[in-house]
């Protein structure tokens, strides 16, 4: 299984009194995180399944993604990818979804950053994970304890737009 972790695009500002969960996607995340994903189109991304958590900014992030990549089917939320969750939360989630060929998790830091490192084997790997960076690590067993293998990471600034 390939997997793509795909940290949502920049969003607005926290304010006063507004739940985090429904900061939305700024103009210049959208900008960047197409581009992002215009190089990953041309890479041969192509997500047989999209997961994102259900925060505003994630589950737009995902819209992004499924339009330029041309993914049509529906985009399941799950609360495994917010971003107080676990790594381990989230390896019972691709588990479960092990028959997809290409999934793709669209969510936050700092799960993100550890999750990389849980996926190869190596949980005390961290990883800095900018806003809109995707990475890929790809699968080939489901037992208790994942071993991946890390294939690329592309940033916005290598994309082009920084």
């Amino acid at each position: 299984m390939e997997i793509y972790i795909l940290r949502h695009g920049i969003a607005e500002e926290p304010k006063a009194g507004a739940r985090d969960a429904d900061r939305a996607l700024t103009s210049e995340g959208r900008k960047k995180l197409r581009e992002v994903m215009r190089v990953a189109q041309k890479a041969g991304v192509s997500p047989s399944l999209i997961l994102s958590s259900p925060y505003r900014r994630a589950f737009e992030t995902a819209q992004v993604a499924a339009e330029i990549l041309g993914y049509r089917e529906e985009i399941l939320q799950t609360r495994a990818l917010i971003p107080s969750s676990d790594p381990k939360a989230v390896w019972e989630e691709i588990r479960a979804h092990k028959q997809a060929k290409e999934l793709l998790l669209v969510g936050h830091e700092p799960l993100f950053g550890c999750l990389v490192g849980h996926l190869l084997g190596t949980p005390a790997l961290q990883m800095d994970f900018k806003k809109g960076a995707l990475v890929r690590v790809d699968l080939d067993q489901f037992g208790v304890q994942p071993r991946g293998v890390l294939r690329w990471m592309l940033t916005p600034r290598l994309a082009g737009v920084d």
